[in-house]
């Protein structure tokens, strides 16, 4: 079960990674990447995002650069947090499939 700390830092870790992907993707034009979910260990040292990416056939690859860049992403993360959060989480990046998986079953539904 998350604590209400686990969840505030949550969501303001949720917050600042869209606005940093946001201000990134802006110059590919025609990707769309979303922070989905964030989930952190109690003890704050790891957060899982999850990223849902739009259109969904580059996913793969883009999510590749990410990991990549992984530690630049953490390291405008921490700038933007050092306000509120002593030590930035390490950051592992995952591909939310939930909207594929959703349009897979309205298309069986219509069959």
């Amino acid at each position: 079960m998350e604590g209400k700390r686990q969840a505030k830092i949550a969501r303001l870790l949720q917050r600042e990674l869209s606005e940093i992907f946001r201000k990134q993707t802006q110059a590919l034009g025609g990707v769309i990447v979303s922070v989905s979910a964030v989930r952190v260990s109690p003890d704050l040292s790891i957060a899982k995002v999850y990223l849902s990416i739009f259109p969904s056939d580059k996913g793969a690859q883009i999510l590749e650069n990410i990991n990549r860049q992984s530690k630049t992403v953490r390291y405008e993360l921490a700038q933007a947090v050092r306000q509120v959060l002593r030590k930035c989480p390490d950051l592992q990046f995952y591909l939310d499939d939930s909207l594929d998986y959703i349009d897979n079953i309205d298309r069986l539904l219509q069959k």
